[in-house]
């Protein structure tokens, strides 16, 4: 299983060169993971309603092309591993079927209380087993 998410660049998120800023990538990533969270059939607001929240640990991200301003680039995202208390997501982002850049982040599942890291296979089985799911297509 694979989410696209959709994204037209905006002027704000330009440098002077007038190409999308290093740091906007995560936010894309963001943005995209929440997409993917919920073309998986829940959405992070109903995870952290559950007691469950998903901290970042890591984020890797690698500049092969220029995004410019109005570009619509489409983010492909995958889980690319899954454990009982972490899960990392992988991105691709396509610009006209061309990869422009592409990244990793990695969560921990944790008690939205304690902080505390959780066994999602416990605690949400049926959101687990869809997870893993689309790690096995991947």
């Amino acid at each position: 299983m694979h989410c696209e998410t959709q994204i037209t660049a905006r002027y704000a998120e330009t440098d002077q060169m007038g190409i999308i800023h290093h740091s906007v990538y995560p936010i894309w990533f963001e943005a995209a993971r929440t997409e993917f969270i919920k073309y998986s059939g829940i959405t992070y607001t109903q995870l952290e309603q559950q007691g469950i929240m998903l901290p970042l640990a890591e984020l890797t991200c690698r500049y092969l092309r220029p995004v410019h301003y109005e570009d619509r680039v489409t983010i492909i995202t995958v889980t690319q591993k899954l454990s009982y208390a972490k899960i990392v997501f992988y991105y691709q982002v396509m610009l006209n079927g061309e990869l422009m850049a592409e990244g990793t982040t990695t969560h921990g599942f944790v008690d939205s209380k304690t902080f505390r890291p959780v066994n999602l296979k416990k605690a949400m089985p049926e959101f687990y087993a869809k997870l893993q799911e689309s790690v096995a297509e991947g």
